[in-house]
């Protein structure tokens, strides 16, 4: 039996939502079965590696109804992922790149070794996954693009030596969601082994579109993969996966939360009254509460992906040489009613298509001896292609203007038009790696590691602007207006960026006694800059051809950060307990943001400089025979420590105007997402019964401090801090093969706003202040069954 093999069947729980569904065979005593991770590249147990992570096995999260890393994020601190409403956020102790199609993650994403580089990724679903392992801080020797805040590692469940088969079924009526798993493996020949797995979900949505008549977000996925195993000689393994997937959604999960009165209008209407007063729009536009409903007029997104992967072994002499390609695409289109309101202000479409080929070249040696080492070379290429454009097709964005300045010429000329946007960026990756343990005793180990990255980035953006029909429109003043509106400019750019740098990293390990295992590690890492995908304007600041100065971005450059890490991985009570700890202080420079504009542009710069320090524990007790108790607390501080151009909220008084854009110092502000504390604490309770019965029950808590929703950190927009309930009760037939279960998230029916942002032109165009947000799922209870032979 293979190593992967091994792991797949041995992977404990580590966290809350595997203690929630663990297997209780692997708890007949009050002790704890070794965690396997591979987050080192090399097959080890959890308590052994150096670094803080978290590993949660694929078939309880399958159970829990983990469905995709925006339902992970609640059991592991200080890791947030969102969804906006053009973008999506993946965070780390506070680190992330934000909104913009032109950044790669902070949060490396690594799928059986690929790096899935792209935010829209991060979207997709789960499926028949081994294990998940999140590794918190600078990864940049091992996982070496770009994953300066951490990186999330998904391996994929591989063909076993017996024959094997699942099905299972969950409904929630509430809800309306229906998910269908089909799994089956096993060997094919004496030498080829495959597994085929299938998923399929359907969600009716928990928001009601008021101006629609129907529940949103509606959810259709559907996802298959097959993994060959071949053991071609004793020595040469090789393992080729195919994977199709689609996720297609009708609506989102926002709704306007905040609507003040105009202080320019005459009356002082809310915006939303404004909508529906003066430009007759439907009434459902005056709901500006958070009560899971809201008006709009309707948004899609529509997700297609593929992947072709090739992982070949070859012992050689004592170790392993390992080769992975990897071939990528996905491709999607999207509508935004991004006026976010039932009122048909304005609309944007967009598409991105995107190629990724890889491969990674790796020797390890062999375990054991003096010296251990892991050395190879990467090679990456990927052509981006993204297009989005404002699309003014109603009268009512010419009827503001018309109220607001009094001019039919100004009026009129913004009518049925559009802002046509295509941005390209295409990239090649060279990178080499060394990593080096010296066993300088039976207790005490250093590992030196260095990667070398040299990246050649061509990036080009043109924005027009045309009318509905695409044909390019003259100079005049529809430019005027657009620039005063959306802040939106023609131009044309392109550029290239060329260059190279080195990541160290260096840690030291020492086995305090044979429960204690401590551990220090220093490392610099850095993430390549690149080009602005959604910036409505040049940088330059020269009046452009319709006599406007607006101040744009294009090109940023590269970040760098300097992390130490302290920690302790520990067992006592003869295994019956482990609990683990790590403290760390990073550093960052030249941070890549994304600045919204505060009407509907993403201005991407370097905004100087953060720190972000904290505490993070986790651990597992076997309180008895048949009750295992499992919990991870995390404590974070952020602090920037140089950003004098920061988004100013609404309202706001600005620090400083350049070049007619108001900016406000976040020198010694936290970040977006940022809680003083998080964390999940959890029991499962098993009992045998019977012949060959099942009782299963488990509960956790998953709880937060207050963190800010918005990106510009308006004080009105904190989210206070929550506890969230979940439970699962399941009976079952192991002999049989059989499980019936009922699952319970958020049983507590907390109100959580994962995201939220300026309603655009609200403040800029109509004097009223307002906000919309995205809000979580509330309460849902399912029936879940399976069968597994």
């Amino acid at each position: 039996m293979t190593t992967q093999r091994i792991i797949n069947r041995r992977v404990a729980p580590m966290v809350l939502a595997v203690g929630l569904c663990a297997n209780p065979a692997a708890f007949a005593a009050p002790a704890l079965e070794e965690v396997l991770v591979t987050a080192t590249l090399r097959t080890e147990s959890l308590q052994d590696v150096p670094v803080s992570v978290n590993a949660m096995a694929g078939e309880k999260m399958q159970e829990a109804g983990i469905d995709k890393i925006e339902d992970l994020q609640a059991y592991v601190p200080n890791l947030s992922m969102s969804e906006t409403g053009i973008g999506t956020n993946i965070y780390i102790r506070g680190i992330g790149s934000g909104i913009n199609p032109g950044f790669e993650q902070s949060v490396g994403m690594y799928f059986d070794g690929v790096s899935y580089s792209r935010a829209q990724l991060t979207r997709a679903p789960f499926l028949d996954l081994a294990r998940v392992e999140v590794l918190r801080g600078p990864q940049n020797i091992l996982y070496g693009k770009n994953s300066i805040a951490g990186a999330l590692s998904l391996v994929s469940a591989r063909p076993g030596q017996e024959q094997e088969g699942m099905i299972s079924g969950l409904y929630e009526p509430d809800h309306d969601e229906k998910v269908v798993d089909f799994m089956v493996s096993g060997p094919i020949t004496d030498t080829l082994g495959g597994r085929v797995a299938i998923r399929k979900r359907e969600f009716g949505g928990y928001i009601e579109n008021l101006t629609l008549n129907r529940d949103e977000p509606q959810r259709d996925e559907s996802t298959i993969r097959a993994i060959l195993d071949w053991d071609a000689t004793p020595d040469l393994t090789a393992m080729l996966k195919f994977e199709l997937g689609k996720f297609n959604v009708l609506g989102r999960q926002v709704e306007i939360t905040n609507d003040q009165p105009s202080t320019t209008l005459a009356g002082n209407p809310t915006y939303s009254q404004a909508l529906a007063g003066s430009f007759g729009a439907d009434s459902s536009v005056l709901n500006t509460k958070q009560d899971y409903k809201r008006s709009s007029n309707g948004d899609y997104s529509n997700n297609r992906t593929k992947n072709l992967t090739l992982n070949v072994d070859y012992a050689l002499g004592e170790g392993t040489l390992t080769f992975i390609s990897g071939f990528l695409h996905y491709e999607f289109d999207e509508l935004c009613d991004c006026d976010f309101t039932g009122a048909p202000v304005f609309s944007i479409p967009f598409e991105e298509d995107y190629d990724q080929y890889s491969q990674e070249i790796r020797w390890i040696s062999a375990a054991g001896g003096t010296f251990e080492h892991i050395g190879g070379a990467y090679f990456q290429k990927s052509e981006l292609d993204f297009f989005d454009a404002i699309l003014i097709d109603s009268p009512i964005i010419p009827g503001a203007v018309l109220q607001r300045t009094g001019s039919a010429a100004l009026s009129a000329s913004i009518a049925n038009t559009t802002t046509p946007r295509n941005f390209t960026s295409d990239a090649e990756l060279y990178s080499v790696f060394w990593q080096t343990t010296w066993n300088a005793s039976e207790r005490l180990r250093a590992t030196l590691g260095l990667r070398y990255s040299y990246e050649e980035k061509e990036g080009t953006r043109k924005l027009t602007v045309a009318d509905l029909n695409g044909n390019e429109r003259p100079l005049g003043n529809v430019d005027v207006v657009l620039s005063g509106l959306f802040k939106v400019e023609r131009h044309d750019l392109e550029g290239t960026q060329k260059g190279g740098n080195l990541a160290p990293s260096l840690n030291v390990q020492y086995d305090v006694n044979d429960d204690v295992m401590a551990y220090a590690t220093v490392s610099v890492g850095n993430k390549s800059g690149g080009f602005d995908a959604r910036s409505n304007a040049s940088p330059s600041p020269d009046l452009n051809a319709a006599g406007q100065s607006l101040v744009g971005s294009f090109e940023y450059d590269e970040e760098k950060a300097t992390s130490f890490e302290v920690g302790a991985k520990t067992s006592f009570l003869n295994g019956r307990g482990e609990l683990n700890v790590a403290a760390f202080f990073t550093k960052y420079d030249d941070l890549q943001v994304s600045i919204f504009d505060g009407t509907l542009g993403f201005n991407v710069g370097n905004a100087g400089a953060a720190e972000t320090m904290g505490v993070e524990l986790d651990g597992r007790f076997a309180l008895t025979d048949n009750l295992l108790m499992t919990g991870a607390l995390a404590f974070l501080d952020f602090e920037f420590t140089d950003f004098p151009n920061g988004q100013c909220y609404q309202g706001q008084t600005p620090d400083s105007t350049v070049n007619g854009v108001n900016f406000c110092d976040y020198k010694g502000k936290t970040n977006q997402y940022v809680a003083d504390f998080s964390g999940n604490v959890g029991f499962v309770y098993t009992r045998s019964f019977g012949q060959g019965m099942e009782f299963r029950a488990g509960t956790d808590f998953t709880f937060t401090d207050d963190y800010n929703s918005s990106q510009n950190l308006d004080p009105s927009q904190e989210q206070d801090g929550y506890v969230e309930m979940n439970i699962r009760v399941a009976l079952a037939d192991v002999e049989s093969g059989w499980e019936v279960a009922v699952v319970g998230k958020n049983v507590t029916d907390e109100d959580v706003i994962s995201y939220s942002n300026d309603v655009p032109l609200a403040n800029s165009s109509f004097g009223s202040i307002g906000h919309y947000s995205f809000i979580e799922r509330p309460r849902s209870v399912a029936v879940q069954v399976a069968y597994r032979w």
